[in-house]
């Protein structure tokens, strides 16, 4: 399993600078462009051996072993409520740090994304408020719209999106109904 941060587009490597804020990885989730701040990603892996997981809500696609670590990996689009992406040959594993707040400190989840674009500067005053209507995801999981060119570039708000609360609220949910 290779662990690289590139842009794809480019062959290059790119640097994941968490100084920066104003970096965003920007990705392909169903035909869909989503941007993510560099600031929790730790690094993009090919899509390789994902272990299931018994009795686990279906937007966990199982875990990974990353160097030694028990990783969980999260289907995004599954999680949006969209269905599991299928995983093609661009597929990859965004590796992201994400602060609890609770005992445990940070939490390491991957997160399945169907491809890499490229990393972003847009400047802050390019990035305006999430939108109150029509977006196909959960409004509370977008931290701003950023203007790139003519369009705009929806930016998940990882520490939401991927929060342990966020993720027992999900199952909690599930077993409801």
């Amino acid at each position: 399993m290779e662990h690289v941060a590139m842009n794809p587009t480019a062959d290059t490597m790119v640097s994941l600078d968490a100084d920066n804020a104003s970096q965003y990885l920007t990705f392909m989730l169903q035909d869909e462009i989503f941007g993510l701040s560099i600031q929790p990603i730790k690094e993009i892996t090919d899509y390789g051996k994902i272990t299931p997981i018994p009795m686990v809500p279906s937007h966990v696609r199982g875990v990974i072993n990353l160097r030694g670590n028990v990783v969980p990996v999260i289907d995004l689009p599954a999680l949006f409520g969209w269905g599991s992406s299928v995983v093609n040959k661009r597929s990859c594993i965004v590796i992201v740090e994400i602060e609890t707040g609770g005992d445990d400190g940070v939490m390491v989840v991957g997160i399945v994304i169907d491809s890499v674009s490229e990393v972003l500067d847009i400047p802050t005053a390019d990035i305006g408020a999430p939108p109150s209507f029509g977006a196909k995801v959960r409004t509370d999981f977008i931290c701003g719209m950023g203007k790139v060119g003519e369009g705009f570039i929806v930016i998940l708000n990882a520490s939401k999106v991927l929060s342990a609360d966020e993720l027992s609220k999900l199952e909690e949910v599930k077993r409801v109904n």
